[in-house]
């Protein structure tokens, strides 16, 4: 009598196979238009550093940038965090803008696999790789020193790039930054579940429907409420701007390289801390680490504010900054 059941088994299989690959045909999500999205998140104010040269290696990227205010001023580089873009700065650059009497010159950009600026042409997504980034923009502008402000991992490149280059960078300042030393890790959002399970994220790459999105922006901010259709197409748009999603897919498993955080002491720049007092991404506690690490530091938090003060918070928040900056660049004049 013949055993039917492996061919049963493999029956089975193929259909489930082919029910896998139906679903994920029918429920794709394609990747943005390339056109499209330079003309809705680029416009007039769009720059591009048009393959500028490494001359370690030859890496050749071309960078999104935007560049505002004094083009003569004290230059202020604004570097935003995973999955997000330059625009998580046009608030608070508007409102610094205000109150700056034309002292600052503020650029922004979108780091290698995010916004605009699309892959880095070898998948370096180590600090190294979007540190290249900050040093091709720089070198485009023929700017020596600068002052930083990051966001997340922007911050965590932010503070890496002040270790690494010291002769570069006058000020620095951390909002709600990664790479502090903690044992507290709090509970991913969302959308970054799903990018660090093996099962899930290989489904990132072809898979992000929008609700999904939507959801990891409210569970980054305090309130909810904010995260409006044209906060969420942005994000959502963006990410789908093609080698965006692959570039997260990789992101996603990078070394943090969490020895670089014991050598925060080193870096003796003034430095402003801020942080949301309600940020689930990276608890307050980390702030407090990073006050405590690094010499020369103030800290500000803020109540009722998540991951993202820029955004929730932009005008208090330009406030603040200038008053540091005011008092930092003025030591820091010889």
């Amino acid at each position: 009598m013949t055993n039917t059941k492996p061919r049963r088994f493999f029956k089975i299989s193929l259909a489930l196979v082919a029910i896998l690959l139906v679903t994920g045909f029918t429920l794709r999500t394609p990747d943005t238009d390339f056109d499209a999205m330079h003309d809705k998140y680029g416009g007039a104010l769009a720059k591009y550093s048009q393959g500028t040269r490494i001359a370690t290696d030859n890496t050749v990227m071309n960078i999104h940038y935007r560049d505002q205010g004094n083009p003569n001023g004290e230059p202020i580089v604004f570097i935003h965090g995973s999955s997000a873009s330059l625009h998580t700065w046009e608030d608070l650059i508007a409102n610094m803008s205000k109150g700056a009497e034309n002292r600052y010159r503020f650029i922004s950009l979108d780091l290698p696999g995010h916004g605009l600026t699309g892959p880095h042409p070898k998948d370096d997504y180590s600090a190294d790789g979007m540190m290249q980034g900050v040093d091709m923009l720089l070198d485009t502008l023929n700017i020596d020193s600068v002052s930083l402000v990051g966001n997340s991992m922007g911050g965590w490149i932010s503070w890496r790039y002040a270790l690494a280059n010291p002769e570069r960078v006058k000020a620095l300042i951390l909002v709600d930054a990664a790479g502090a030393p903690t044992t507290e890790h709090p509970p991913l959002n969302l959308g970054f579940r799903l990018m660090r399970n093996p099962i899930t994220r290989p489904l990132t790459k072809i898979f992000t429907p929008r609700s999904i999105i939507k959801t990891s922006i409210e569970q980054t901010v305090y309130d909810p409420s904010r995260v409006d259709d044209k906060t969420t197409d942005l994000y959502w748009e963006l990410l789908r701007y093609p080698g965006n999603r692959r570039a997260t897919s990789i992101r996603a498993l990078i070394d943090r390289e969490d020895a670089y955080g014991k050598r925060l002491s080193e870096i003796q720049i003034p430095t402003l801390i801020l942080w949301g007092e309600e940020d689930q991404l990276i608890y307050v506690a980390s702030a407090h680490t990073f006050h405590e690490a690094l010499p020369n530091s103030q800290l500000i938090t803020y109540p009722n504010i998540g991951h993202i003060p820029m955004e929730e918070t932009p005008e208090e928040m330009a406030k603040d900054v200038l008053i540091f900056l005011g008092e930092a660049l003025k030591k820091e004049a010889p």
